[in-house]
């Protein structure tokens, strides 16, 4: 597996197959993008995120097999992963951790970089565990303050050092 930018002409449709309901839809993006999933207007959400760096995991044949967003704040040297999101087919058999491991490696790459966050409701156990055996650690959780319908969700706020990335024995 290897990283490459987002090409929509390539990716689109095979990220859009991989969001099959609205709750599904949710969890991945806290509703930063309209649902169902259309390219050109997502193209425009992505676009008014400029920030974001839009990236596909890929198969040896440039296959997508999973998304994400990086961004990285020089002034803070925080970089942050949002909009995780790994092809069903691929789900449960390391593919999202071994994605998370190359955005890692990518982003402290970069020598401002000493901290990498993201963010995942509790109500999505699969991918905090993911997150968690990929050298991530809890630092807070706000309880109950996004809403679907009639749940209320809480977001757990998730943090890798570059020292303990280098020191990670997950790697």
């Amino acid at each position: 597996m290897r990283l490459r930018a987002f090409d929509s002409g390539k990716d689109f449709f095979r990220l859009k197959s991989w969001i099959t309901d609205e709750r599904s839809h949710i969890l991945w993006c806290a509703n930063r993008f309209h649902y169902p999933l259309e390219k050109g207007r997502f193209l425009a959400e992505l676009a008014e995120m400029p920030q974001d760096i839009p990236l596909a995991a890929v198969t040896e044949d440039d296959q997508a097999v999973g998304f994400f967003c990086y961004s990285l704040n020089r002034q803070s040297r925080e970089g942050k992963i949002k909009f995780v999101i790994v092809d069903p087919v691929c789900r449960g058999k390391g593919t999202a951790r071994q994605m998370i491991h190359l955005a890692a490696d990518r982003a402290f790459e970069d020598s401002d970089t000493e901290k990498i966050s993201l963010a995942v409701f509790s109500e999505n156990p699969r991918a905090k565990a993911c997150y968690l055996k990929a050298g991530f650690t809890e630092r807070e959780t706000e309880q109950q303050v996004f809403s679907y319908h009639e749940e209320r969700w809480s977001r757990c706020h998730m943090d890798i050092l570059r020292e303990n990335w280098k020191q990670s024995a997950c790697r």
